[in-house]
């Protein structure tokens, strides 16, 4: 999870101070992360080769024939530089056994380099005690970590950091004042605490004192409180005795009471026995006679079934029947309706022929009569004229 960006700080101081939130920003940066990383790497593996090679037979399938002979050469050359650098007058031998021992190592860590699978591999695998190469592997991160921060520091950044600094320092002189201030009200507030308490362990051992007396002064009414309670003790144990008597005499008259109603009890259970016996017996009696009634009346509903299965199969047929009639009418009284309707419409028809006829009679007589009225008119005024 993401840490939140406290208030107050900038984020580029937040940057410096969180080697985490780091990264790079060109190509110079990266290559030089690189060759750190790369470095780190190498020096990881170089602290796992003496691991390796004391246990080459078993890590040997893993590693493979090239890096095995490799680590072998290497175990070798280190052997042999050992005996020089033991024996100090042969410096001219040792310089080229270095040279090669260098070369050696220089090509067993291309070859980690080259399978980074089987260094991470060989990483969880070997078991290396702590040594003064950890310690040196940690320097080389922390410088690795300070270069990477200052490569990403910008001058701005590094102003900003230093008034940062100088801010904290300005509050912690701050914080400083507060906390003595604090401390001086708290050894006011201890004192006065002490005192109260001192006070207060005087109050107890007044008290503890009148205590004490209080316990003396209580020890005779104790005394009398035992006695009073000794006397009621007695006189109850007595009422008591007197009670289990009389409960021991009620218990023997309710025993006596208990076998009477017992025989009584006796004489009745048998009395219903008796009676149950004889229930049973009707019961069974009745029983037989109603499976005789039922059996009979269960043959004669067999046979009213089956002659109302016979009546029914001619019901069947009679609906048959009577739906095809059924259909047979509808025919014919749809038949009737559109022979009707046919009879209504041609009659309708006939009184419209009848009307129309009349309409053009009434009309042709009129114009028969006005026409005739017109020639009257024409020959009336042709006789004037000639006059």
């Amino acid at each position: 999870m993401a840490t939140p960006r406290k208030a107050g700080i900038p984020l580029s101081v937040l940057k410096v101070l969180d080697p985490c939130q780091l990264k790079p920003d060109s190509t110079e940066t990266e290559r030089i992360l690189t060759v750190f990383d790369e470095t780190i790497v190498k020096l990881e593996i170089t602290r796992l080769i003496p691991r390796i090679i004391g246990s080459l037979e078993r890590f040997a399938r893993m590693l493979g024939p090239e890096i095995t002979s490799n680590l072998l050469e290497l175990q070798k050359l280190s052997v042999e530089i050992q005996d020089l650098l033991a024996s100090p007058g042969d410096e001219e031998k040792r310089r080229p056994v270095e040279q090669r021992l260098k070369c050696s190592l220089r090509n067993t860590l291309r070859l980690f380099l080259d399978n980074p699978l089987l260094y991470y591999g060989l990483k969880y695998e070997v078991w290396v005690r702590e040594s003064p190469a950890d310690v040196f592997i940690r320097a080389f991160k922390e410088f690795r970590d300070f270069t990477l921060e200052r490569l990403l520091t910008s001058p701005d950044e590094e102003k900003e950091k230093i008034q940062f600094m100088e801010d904290i320092s300005l509050r912690i002189e701050k914080n400083t004042e507060t906390i003595s201030a604090l401390q001086a009200e708290l050894e006011a507030a201890t004192q006065a605490r002490d005192e109260e308490v001192k006070s207060k362990d005087k109050k107890i051992e007044n008290l503890k004192a009148s205590m004490e007396n209080l316990a003396k002064e209580c020890k005779a009414d104790i005394l009398q409180i035992t006695k009073e309670g000794e006397k009621q003790r007695k006189e109850d144990e007595k009422a008591s005795q007197d009670r289990c008597a009389v409960l021991e005499q009620d218990v023997l008259r309710l025993r006596a009471q208990f076998k009477a109603l017992v025989l009584e009890h006796r004489a009745s259970e048998l009395v219903l026995r008796k009676e149950r016996c004889k229930t049973e017996r009707e019961t069974e009696k009745w029983v037989q006679k109603y499976d005789t009634d039922m059996t009979e009346k269960q043959a004669t509903y067999e046979e009213i079934e089956a002659v109302y299965n016979e009546e029914k199969a001619e019901l069947a047929l009679l609906m048959e029947k009577h739906a095809l009639l059924l259909q047979e009418y509808t025919a014919i009284e749809e038949e009737r309706r559109m022979l009707k309707e046919k009879a209504e419409e041609a009659a309708r028809e006939a009184a419209r022929r009848n009307d129309a006829a009349t309409y053009i009679q009434a009309f042709w007589k009129g114009y028969l009569v006005r026409s005739i009225y017109k020639s009257k008119l024409k020959k009336g005024k042709g006789k004037g004229r000639g006059r």
